[in-house]
């Protein structure tokens, strides 16, 4: 195996183990039945690079093309062992301010054991490449309030927490509502 850890763009075959590490991550974040998640959903909303892709160096280039109903990417990090230790779910959003693209981090997750490694660090680094490379604005991402150690983590990496916003969500039976609000 390599002396390091690889990071890639996800590949089909790598469904399982981005199930698998969702729902870690969903557990650790005390939402494990909140998952609703499945193997079937997952290749159909995510943009794969090619089984056929040997790659080591993350390129979206090297992905299916994203879409509405396609709209996420994933980097998988897998250890020197070849095992899949972390992900970065994401996908692209727009600063209307500074007219630039940019990527919101939908989650990110390193398996409890693989801790400590800078794996987290690394995700992120191949993630803010992306950005810089497509002349984008920002990387952004949301962190849960009890969540310190990841705080400190992003902190210490330059991250800044934006308090002066506040998340808003509709979901469920509040967006149907909302859809039919003026009908």
């Amino acid at each position: 195996m390599s002396s390091g850890p690889i990071v890639r763009h996800a590949r089909r075959e790598d469904v399982p183990a981005i199930l698998e590490l969702i729902r870690e991550l969903a557990d650790y974040e005390h939402e494990l039945s909140s998952v609703e998640a499945t193997e079937e959903k997952l290749l159909s909303t995510i943009a794969f690079a090619p089984s056929s892709s040997t790659s080591t160096v993350p390129s979206a280039q090297e992905t299916e093309s994203t879409s509405s109903s396609k709209p996420a990417r994933c980097l998988i990090l897998l250890s020197p062992e070849g095992t899949p230790a972390g992900i970065a779910l994401y996908f692209y959003n727009y600063s209307t301010w500074r007219a630039r693209p940019g990527i919101y981090l939908e989650d990110l997750y390193v398996k409890q054991t693989e801790r400590k490694k800078g794996y987290g660090k690394r995700l992120l680094v191949e993630l803010a490449k992306e950005v810089v490379a497509m002349e984008g604005g920002r990387l952004e991402w949301s962190v849960l309030k009890w969540n310190e150690p990841s705080i400190k983590f992003y902190e210490s990496i330059g991250a800044n927490m934006m308090s002066e916003w506040v998340g808003m969500r509709v979901d469920g039976e509040g967006l149907n509502k909302l859809a039919t609000l003026l009908d």
